[in-house]
């Protein structure tokens, strides 16, 4: 399958954090768009609340002025960050009072969160999603519609 470059890049970045523990919902530096952001945090200042979809004055000035981080506008980091931060089971804006997962750095939450920012990065570069596995149980006549491919 055919991916952009931003995504193949996103891709690896989370994947890498996933497997290597450095994924944290609750971390500017860790987070999915941490991570997509080689793991800085000046993306937080996009917006007043973290979690949320609202551009802050500095926010609304880089999406005016067609700013990209990673390839990303800054709406849709705010967009990525929302959709991970909700799919782990937080509550939003992020808040210490709010809705939050027991434990938030467990896999199968992680996981969860990940499905779905995967699934939003496909739909942003017009990609069918990787994740997506429901082809592979697809028959006609009884047999595989699709050859479940290996790499070595």
């Amino acid at each position: 399958m055919k991916t952009t470059k931003r995504l193949e890049q996103a891709l690896t970045k989370l994947y890498t954090a996933f497997h290597n523990n450095e994924l944290n919902p609750e971390c500017c530096k860790q987070c999915a768009v941490g991570n997509i952001l080689d793991n800085t945090d000046s993306w937080k200042h996009l917006s007043d609340r973290h979690g949320t979809l609202e551009l802050n004055y500095i926010g609304k000035v880089h999406e005016t002025l067609g700013r990209r981080f990673n390839g990303y506008r800054p709406l849709e980091l705010l967009k990525i960050e929302n959709i991970f931060l909700k799919t782990c089971g937080y509550s939003l804006p992020l808040h210490h009072k709010n809705d939050k997962p027991e434990n938030p750095t467990d896999k199968d939450v992680l996981f969860n969160g990940l499905n779905e920012v995967v699934k939003f990065l496909c739909y942003l570069d017009n990609v069918p999603n990787v994740m997506d596995y429901t082809k592979l149980f697809e028959f006609e006549n009884e047999k595989p519609k699709y050859e479940l491919e290996f790499y070595n």
